[in-house]
């Protein structure tokens, strides 16, 4: 008899001399079955009139009903609108990380720096709920900050939280505030595998400070940033939820209705659960799109890619 093939025979081998490995892998894999992939079956919804006393496989069909009430609905170019306003304007505060990271490299490790490190970091651990009531308890017009500094100087203060204008730069900057410490541990942990001799280098060559940036931290951390990118452009219509629909009022709604609170207040207030989960779905697909677009697009263009 014939038998098996060399690259089945060296699979099986390579799982054996290293089983425990394998099984100290088993539970997550496990979980990640579970609960990643075994959910997508609810996936069908979204093609379905779905009813809970029928269950999924008991609903009719419903084909692409949904994806077409969506797209002609008049809140379709208003969630998306504002959904990838605010995605790009977060993106665009993405060097931020980068540049305070290049700061604190630039720092003699004394007891300053640490301290440093320690206050920016320090508000990435206020829930996103105190976080909100911080905002709306000092950018009130009535008895916060802003409204008592506008009456000191005998101005009308103005309803920031109120503003349709405003919420996307309020939230954003104080995302920036928040995370920015947080985000620049990666690229902080990137810059001190920089091997010392090419400072060393540099100065004998007569670099600047400005130079040894130039030309030795910032290719370093390309590769890191890059990959970042390519994560942050491919989550953009993912919006996080909670923080928005906190900050959200009936004056801002105009700005701040984006696709998970819609999908939130349809779904759940609404139970309309197979219009709300066409929406999502819709979302999901193009989220999956745009990072196999941009991965693409940085590994014809550079050498950093996903895969």
């Amino acid at each position: 008899m014939k038998s098996g093939s060399p690259g089945l025979e060296r699979t099986l081998g390579r799982v054996k001399r290293n089983g425990g490995l394998y099984l100290l892998l088993l539970p997550a894999f496990v979980l990640t079955l579970l609960f990643a992939y075994k959910p997508m079956y609810g996936v069908l919804i979204a093609f379905k009139d779905y009813s809970p006393a029928l269950g999924i496989s008991g609903s009719p069909w419903a084909g692409f009903k949904h994806f077409e009430k969506f797209f002609n609905s008049y809140q379709f170019s208003t969630t998306i609108k504002n959904t990838i306003v605010i995605s790009l304007y977060s993106i665009a505060t993405f060097p931020i990380p980068i540049v305070l990271a290049l700061m604190v490299n630039q720092m003699r490790p004394n007891r300053f720096r640490r301290f440093f490190q320690t206050v920016s970091y320090m508000p990435h651990f206020i829930s996103t709920v105190v976080m909100v009531g911080l905002m709306l308890i000092l950018l009130s017009p009535s008895t916060g900050l802003v409204g008592n500094l506008s009456k000191l100087f005998g101005a009308e203060a103005p309803d920031l939280i109120g503003s349709a204008a405003w919420f996307s730069s309020l939230y954003v900057w104080s995302d920036v505030w928040q995370h920015v410490g947080w985000d620049s541990i990666i690229f902080i942990a990137a810059l001190s595998t920089v091997d010392p001799s090419l400072y060393e280098a540099a100065t004998v060559d007569g670099a600047s400070r400005w130079h040894k940036i130039r030309y030795i931290d910032l290719p370093m951390l390309m590769p890191t940033a890059i990959t970042l990118l390519i994560l942050r452009v491919g989550g953009l219509l993912g919006v996080g939820f909670e923080k928005v629909y906190l900050m959200q009022n009936d004056l801002n709604i105009t700005a701040s209705e984006i696709l998970s609170t819609y999908i939130y207040k349809i779904g759940l207030l609404s139970s309309q659960y197979s219009f709300s989960s066409a929406v999502n779905l819709f979302n999901t697909v193009i989220n999956f799109l745009l990072l196999i677009l941009v991965n693409q697009i940085s590994k014809k263009y550079s050498e950093n890619s996903l895969w």
